[in-house]
């Protein structure tokens, strides 16, 4: 989808367009869901951050679309296209999502079972999005592909252009189909929905884990891989430094100064091991320090 941002990107501002195209990740990891935006205008574009209410929306993979964390159809109304990569019909859709929207479908692969199995996705995601717009036409597409391909193999590059040219013909019925709506007016703004959290001092709001009304009882020291060991023979007493960047507040403060690493809500994160000055703190496999700690009780 990050591939299919930046070609459909690269063919609005052939066509004459400003453009905006950037991906957001959630979870940095595999199989994660993952979104692309394009903004394009003929004026230039102060707007940033999300589409909020998006004119188009292409879903690539439609097992996203009853996933809530996705947030696939945020924004949908009844002005917006809502394009999805699927076997089902297009009715079969409207109804799911009791939707005023229009539902095109991008027919998937009959021979693709596996959903995370998607070949050309991102060049047939890009190449019905241009048909949708009205405003790109076949030679800009295949110009934008060539450009945003081009460190592939000229063999892969050409299979590209050619699912892509065939997905634009697909979608000739519906060209034009996606009108841009602009921006909302200031007068209309409706405030988000938001909750208000008032300021607070800092013996309220600073990070303590022993503190009232914290997870105390979530003993995320279990999720540890790697332990941070300090080693007093070197240590200065600096405990607001590591203290301070612990970013769970699982290490406190002896009496006589030095720190001291609640191992039950450490994570193992080691920033602390990073931010020491005198590189005092070590980090050790859990499973060496165990077993340590066995011979010691031994």
């Amino acid at each position: 989808m990050k591939t299919a941002s930046r070609i459909l990107g690269s063919a609005f501002f052939s066509a004459g367009y400003e453009i905006q195209d950037a991906p957001r990740y959630g979870a940095e990891r595999r199989g994660a869901p993952i979104f692309a935006y394009v903004r394009a205008d003929k004026n230039a574009i102060n707007e940033r951050g999300i589409i909020s209410r998006p004119d188009l929306i292409v879903v690539a993979d439609d097992t996203l679309v009853g996933m809530p964390a996705a947030g696939v159809v945020q924004g949908i109304d009844a002005h917006t296209v809502l394009l999805i990569n699927s076997h089902e019909s297009a009715e079969t859709w409207r109804q799911r999502l009791n939707t005023r929207a229009k539902v095109i479908i991008l027919a998937a692969r009959e021979d693709v079972e596996d959903r995370a199995e998607l070949p050309y996705i991102g060049s047939r995601c890009a190449a019905a999005a241009a048909a949708l717009t009205g405003v790109i036409s076949r030679d800009i597409l295949i110009a934008a592909l060539t450009l945003e391909l081009g460190h592939l193999d000229d063999e892969v590059v050409q299979q590209n252009i050619a699912i892509a040219s065939n997905v634009f013909d697909d979608m000739d019925e519906h060209a034009g189909v996606v009108k841009p709506s602009g921006l909302p007016s200031a007068s209309d703004y409706i405030r988000p929905d938001w909750v208000a959290l008032p300021f607070e001092n800092a013996e309220i709001s600073a990070l303590a884990i022993h503190s009232g009304v914290t997870s105390v009882k979530v003993r995320t020291g279990l999720w540890r891989t790697m332990r941070p060991v300090i080693n007093y023979d070197n240590c200065s007493g600096c405990s607001w430094i590591c203290g301070t960047y612990c970013p769970d507040g699982a290490i406190n403060v002896r009496d006589d100064g030095y720190p001291e690493i609640d191992y039950e809500h450490c994570k193992g994160c080691l920033v602390c091991v990073a931010q020491c000055p005198p590189h005092a703190i070590e980090s050790i496999p859990e499973h060496l320090a165990q077993a340590r700690e066995a011979g010691e009780q031994r």
